[in-house]
């Protein structure tokens, strides 16, 4: 019989939640799903292979409190604060079932009367717009899902911080972050950040047919494993490092996501001695492979690639033309 589990954080730092979630993906049990919800405050999250200074106003973020965070997948920036509420699936890769997660949220919020729907790449939907970001990432023996909840975020501060591609606006026809996402508090007032747990956990077990147990989160924090993973995600070197140097030399959006390129060029040898691509795909290890094949290689014509993969192709036609 498969074992379900419910993880409530009661801390609201995002390397600490995040180093939570990571250490459940990399030490869960087989046959285990687990929901993980946890709330961070003023704090933008980055995709994993993101650029942070094309991403939000790191400077005025840092020096009025906020946090800067990078996690572990792909996707694009989003602002967290108390008013949100985030949730983590973190399930054993047979039982990884990213629809039926999804059911989960959107059964928790038939209880206040709120249809959700399934939007684009990554989206919930209510009414049209859009209050759940999602993304994913694959470990060794576990699956991550994990996304947002806006419920009474605050958008000044959202706009504020964040600074949005004006292709990505453009593509959908909008002209702010805030006229393109809802809090849900906007259709239904009585909805918190705290009283949408209990119909979260309690959906959680409808949708898989079976009691989760509770895993108690002050023992998982003085795990050494977990301070050991906080200590790593919150370095300057792992979120600002490979970055502050960037040059965008190549820029673009696809179906599949932004990207922005920065190449140098050896050109007494005509080959690229280093790269580094910037995005919001939602495949950060496509990104890496991207990387690795293009470091090193002729600028006088483009490197072969048999992976067939779409993204891949077209981040070397882009740069080769």
């Amino acid at each position: 019989m498969n074992k379900l589990q419910v993880v409530v954080s009661n801390q609201y730092d995002p390397f600490l939640n995040r180093a939570v979630e990571q250490y459940l993906t990399d030490h869960q049990e087989g046959d285990t799903v687990t929901l993980y919800l946890w709330k961070n405050q003023q704090t933008v999250v980055i995709g994993y292979n993101q650029n942070p200074y094309s991403e939000c106003n790191v400077k005025l973020l840092l020096d009025e409190g906020g946090h800067l965070m990078r996690r572990g997948t792909g996707g694009g920036a989003v602002y967290h604060d108390l008013g949100n509420i985030n949730f983590s699936f973190i399930a054993d890769k047979s039982l990884y079932d990213v629809r039926k997660q999804l059911s989960v949220i959107q059964d928790a919020l038939l209880a206040y009367g709120l249809k959700a729907d399934i939007s684009g790449r990554n989206d919930l939907t209510c009414e049209g717009r859009k209050f759940s970001g999602n993304a994913f990432a694959k470990g060794k023996s576990n699956n991550l899902h994990h996304g947002t909840i806006l419920i009474k975020t605050d958008g000044e501060m959202m706009q504020r911080y964040l600074i949005v591609d004006k292709a990505k606006l453009m593509k959908n026809g909008v002209k702010s972050v805030a006229s393109r996402v809802v809090n849900l508090s906007e259709l239904v007032p009585e909805l918190t950040s705290e009283n949408i747990k209990n119909p979260l956990i309690s959906s959680f077990e409808k949708v898989y047919g079976s009691k989760a147990i509770t895993l108690d989160f002050d023992t998982l924090i003085n795990k050494p494993e977990v301070r050991a993973i906080e200590t790593e995600i919150s370095s300057h070197d792992f979120l600002f490092g490979r970055w502050e140097q960037f040059k965008t030399t190549k820029k673009a959006r696809f179906a599949w996501g932004g990207v922005e390129i920065a190449l140098q060029i050896d050109e007494a040898d005509a080959i690229i001695n280093d790269i580094q691509i910037a995005s919001d795909c939602l495949e950060p290890d496509t990104i890496q492979l991207a990387e690795q094949l293009l470091k090193g290689a002729s600028t006088k014509s483009a490197p072969n690639d048999d992976s067939g993969n779409e993204i891949i192709h077209d981040i070397i036609h882009l740069i080769y033309g």
